[in-house]
């Protein structure tokens, strides 16, 4: 699933370990959702979404993932 995390990340001047603890996860959870390794929960994906103010659909790209549903 691709994910707007690290250019939101940028742009928000946040490092992976301060989005990590505010989201509660380990940094290695955020490196894995930014190299598309992992896909969020959707706790998860609600969590990174509240924190940079934005909907789970501004933050992940569903698109890939039609066929599955």
């Amino acid at each position: 699933m691709k994910t707007k995390i690290k250019e939101l990340r940028k742009i928000n001047k946040v490092s992976q370990d301060e989005l990590a603890l505010a989201v509660g996860v380990t940094r290695q959870t955020i490196i894995s959702l930014e190299k598309e390794k992992y896909i969020a929960s959707l706790v998860l994906a609600y969590k990174i979404a509240k924190y940079f103010h934005l909907s789970i659909e501004e933050v992940f790209d569903f698109s890939d993932m039609e066929g599955m549903i």
